[in-house]
């Protein structure tokens, strides 16, 4: 069994990892099947998500941000409507004070921060008071140039030293261990050796200090290794969430929730036989 604090309950799992369902509000996530509204929610609960994670703004690479109003105004009719008919913990995908705290207005209870707070220092305060996580991620440069400069001395080393060093802002700034997730950042300005160094060794981010989310579902990477374009990456992405949960990962990042619940039953019963 394993656990997640949020603000004024507890979620648990018995399977090995958490499964986070991705719902873009946007018009232009790399894989359109993530895109939708209320109906692709309700979908995704259904399939056995543990949570979700809504996004209003693509962090694709080579894609734009966009202004915190437009944020907010795809992202908060969207969040009154899966509140509507669920109480399901919802992640917000943005790196914007006003765009969160509108959301958590609204209900939501997760921040999943690419910029690790660094573009909102001011929300570490705001979770560490409200009682939230915070995923922290590790990206470089923007959206839009984070592929052009992939090269790295020690990519493992690099990542795992930038994120112990957000997490220990998190900390300093009231946010409890247990309720820091740490992101490596598959695909944010790195190379597709470096991202599967990443995902084989996640479960030595921070020492294993924290916990560690990984986010695969059909990636660059994953269609390097199979030269498989994004609509037919699935089998791609459920080897490589089972190698993270493996290596240590406390949560997956997917668009495909029931194929993912299946992997994980499937790697539960092999741990559970003497």
């Amino acid at each position: 069994m394993i656990e997640l604090n949020l603000a004024t309950k507890k979620i648990t799992t018995d399977l090995p990892a958490f499964v986070m369902g991705i719902v873009n509000a946007t018009p232009d996530s790399f894989f359109s099947g993530s895109r939708g509204g209320i109906e692709r929610a309700l979908q995704l609960i259904e399939e056995g998500a543990d949570l979700l994670d809504l996004g209003a703004e693509s962090t694709r690479p080579g894609s734009e941000y966009v202004s915190e109003e437009e944020e907010i105004r795809r992202l908060i009719p969207l969040i009154k409507e899966i509140r509507k008919n669920s109480d399901i913990p919802l992640s917000i995908d943005t790196r914007k004070a006003a765009v969160f705290k509108a959301a958590v207005e609204a209900g939501a209870d997760i921040l999943n921060d690419i910029s690790a707070l660094e573009d909102a220092p001011e929300l570490a305060d705001f979770c560490a008071k409200k009682g939230l996580p915070v995923i922290l991620m590790h990206k470089r440069g923007n959206p839009g140039t984070m592929q052009k400069n992939t090269a790295y001395t020690d990519c493992f080393s690099e990542v795992n030293d930038y994120l112990i060093e957000r997490a220990a802002f998190a900390e300093k700034s009231g946010i409890a261990a247990e309720k820091i997730i740490l992101d490596p950042g598959i695909g944010f300005g790195k190379n597709t050796r470096d991202n599967f160094q990443l995902i084989r060794r996640c479960g030595e981010l921070a020492g294993g200090k924290y916990n560690v989310l990984m986010a695969l579902s059909r990636k660059t990477c994953i269609g390097e290794a199979t030269g498989r374009a994004v609509e037919d990456r699935l089998y791609g992405t459920l080897a490589a969430d089972l190698v993270a949960v493996q290596k240590g990962a406390f949560m997956v990042r997917v668009h495909d929730v029931k194929e993912t619940v299946d992997t994980l039953k499937v790697l539960k019963a092999c741990n559970n036989i003497e």
